[in-house]
């Protein structure tokens, strides 16, 4: 599930590395499909992050990995 996961975050990464951010993968709790992750640079502070985690990034992952039940920022 971690691989499969981290191939999505590398199709998401090119639209946040254009506004000046780029995202992490802090972790994956395969138990409970919940996947942990750290928005970086711009994404860090900006105050659209968490519409963007959860309406883009959360969004893709459920898609590309079914087991994804939730995404988190930490």
């Amino acid at each position: 599930m971690k691989e499969r996961v981290e191939e999505a975050l590398e199709f998401i990464r090119p639209a946040l590395q254009n506004d000046g951010g780029d995202i992490e993968l802090v972790g994956v709790d395969e138990d409970n499909g919940v996947v942990q992750v750290r928005l970086v640079g711009a994404c860090g502070g900006c105050p659209m992050s968490q519409m963007t985690l959860k309406n883009g990034v959360e969004r893709i992952l459920k898609e590309a990995v079914p087991e994804v039940m939730a995404v988190e920022a930490v």
